[in-house]
């Protein structure tokens, strides 16, 4: 399965989600575990989505280059609680400066 249809069938999952959200009752709905999955379920597509997206190469293979090191500068700036301007600031820098020097 490739990772576009794996993107597609989780976007259309999480679309039959919120669609639900009209038609099935709010006895269904307001269960503690449909509530913690529909809590995290959109953190963890957009992790996936940035795992595949820095440590994937054109080709399907695995790829260690600036992103990833964008992605660490970025994990660092978090950590040290800096805003999310920063954060991606520094990170894409970090992944420009390394491009701009054939480092990745």
């Amino acid at each position: 399965m490739s990772i576009w249809v794996t993107v597609l069938v989780a976007s259309f999952i999480s679309f039959a989600t919120k669609f639900a959200g009209y038609v099935v009752p709010q006895s269904a709905l307001g269960h503690p575990v449909t509530n913690r999955i529909m809590h995290y379920l959109p953190v963890a597509l957009l992790a996936a989505l940035i795992a595949i997206q820095t440590f994937t190469s054109g080709s399907g293979g695995y790829a260690l280059d600036a992103r990833t090191a964008g992605l660490a500068v970025a994990l660092v700036c978090l950590a040290l609680r800096a805003p999310f301007l920063v954060v991606v600031v520094a990170a894409s820098a970090t992944a420009a400066l390394l491009r701009a020097f054939g480092l990745g």
